[in-house]
This record gives structure tokens, C-alpha cells and sequence, in this order.
């Protein structure tokens, strides 16, 4: 019996990696974000935008129109020091007009300086769990209410409901297809509560209940769990059943 009961992968499955970025994304979106407001906004010689998707503790996807704007980013997250952490976490636009002034973030200053940057206004959005910013930067000293009423403005609001309206269409998809594999895989699944009240004598809510036990217990989808049930046809696993029905 110990040889058929191999017949039916109880033991975990191998977790599958969780995606570094999928295949619809926002960061291509982020980078025409970033140059078309560089490319629209009066004064400005360059700009970054951030996106964050749920945790804002989690790494962002980012986009940038000169490679140094993603070091002086970078130093932000690092310190969490700057006009985009801070942006974040007042929810108002946030900046400087002129650097050389700056007395609020020692180390963006002096990197930014370096880079020959005089000023630079953090836009922040937030919408359905998710975050944007949208940075300006430039050569010269500027007023921040001319970055908040700039085209960046109006572009980065655009983005993010944008992006949010994406988030949800995906998220609705992968909610169907969910619904779709649920009822293609049902009719197995009532085929193995069959076996299983067969096998253990008890009705269906509890065949059901510890169908779900042992697909959360082992790390398997509940339909691929059934399947390999009806394969057997519930021969040589009357003892696998009983040890998950008396739990550990």
C-alpha cells in the first residue's frame, strides 16, 4: 500500500518564482512619461518617474531621461531623504527652487549640485493602491508652482489614472481566467469528493474540506489534486487520506 500511495503527489510542489517584472509593465509606459515631459516642459533638462504598486516599502520601477537621474534616485531610497520620499509621504508636490539654497537633504544636494542641477519639483499621484511621482529638473533656479502647473502636471495625472486603469483590467482578467479553471476543473473535483466519501465514509462537506486541506497543505492546485485522485481511483491512499484527516 506504501507504493501506491506514491501514486498521488501529496508532498509540496516546488514553489514557482514569482516574476521580476511582467510582460505588461509600466516601465515602458514610465519611460515615454519621462520624455514627454521633458520634452513639454518649459526649462526643464530633464525628469524621472516612479511608480510604485502596492507596498511603497518595495523596490519601484523607474524611468529616467539622463542615466545620472537614476543614481541621484537611487541616493533617495538609500537615505530615504529627497523630494521624491518626501513627496511620497505628504502626498504634495515637493522641491527645491534653488539648490544652492537647499538645507533639507545634505546629500541629494551636493550630488544634484555636482550633477549641475539648480532645481528640481517632485509631482506625486496616487491612485488604487498605486503611487506615481513625476520629477522636473533644471539648470537654472525655478519657482515650484511652475512645475505644478506645467504640462508635467497634466501628464503625470493622465499616467497614473492611466496605470491604475491598466492595474485593474489585469487584475480582472487573472480574476476570469481563475473562475475560467474553477469550472473546468469542478467536475474532477466532485469526482475525487466521491472517492474520498467512499473511502472515508463522511459526506461531501468534509470530503470538499479536506480536498482543500491537503491542496493548501501541499502546495498544489485543487483541481491537479483531484485529478491524480481520479487517476487512482482512490486505490492505495486510504491511509494518506486518514493521516490528513486527523491533522498533525
Amino acid at each position: 500500500m506504501a507504493d501506491r500511495c506514491a501514486a498521488i503527489p501529496f508532498e509540496p510542489a516546488p514553489a514557482r518564482p514569482e516574476p521580476v517584472l511582467e510582460a505588461a509593465s509600466p516601465a515602458r509606459s514610465l519611460a515615454r512619461l519621462a520624455e514627454q515631459v521633458a520634452r513639454c516642459t518649459p526649462g526643464c533638462c530633464g525628469a524621472a518617474a516612479t511608480v510604485h504598486v502596492g507596498d511603497e516599502r518595495a523596490e519601484a520601477t523607474v524611468a529616467v531621461t539622463h542615466p545620472d537621474l537614476s543614481e541621484l534616485l537611487a541616493l533617495q531610497w538609500e537615505g530615504e531623504e529627497g523630494p521624491v520620499p518626501q513627496a511620497l509621504r505628504t502626498g504634495h508636490p515637493t522641491g527645491s527652487e534653488d539648490l544652492l539654497l537647499e538645507d533639507r537633504w545634505p546629500r541629494y544636494r551636493a550630488r544634484a549640485l555636482e550633477m549641475g542641477l539648480r532645481s528640481g519639483t517632485t509631482l506625486p499621484y496616487r491612485r488604487d493602491g498605486l503611487a506615481l511621482t513625476v520629477t522636473v529638473y533644471g539648470f537654472r533656479p525655478r519657482p515650484q508652482t511652475e512645475a505644478a502647473r506645467s504640462p508635467a502636471a497634466l501628464l503625470g495625472d493622465l499616467a497614473a489614472t492611466g496605470l491604475a486603469r491598466e492595474r485593474r483590467y489585469r487584475d480582472a482578467l487573472a480574476e476570469v481566467e481563475q473562475l475560467e479553471e474553477a469550472l473546468r476543473g469542478r467536475p474532477v473535483v466532485d469526482q475525487a469528493c466521491g472517492i474520498v466519501m467512499y473511502v472515508l465514509g463522511c459526506d461531501v462537506e468534509e470530503a470538499f474540506a479536506l480536498l482543500r486541506r491537503i491542496s493548501q497543505q501541499t502546495n498544489r492546485k485543487l483541481a491537479d489534486l483531484a485529478r491524480a485522485l481520479v487517476r487512482t481511483r482512490g486505490r492505495g491512499v486510504e491511509r494518506e487520506l486518514r493521516r490528513f484527516r486527523q491533522g498533525p
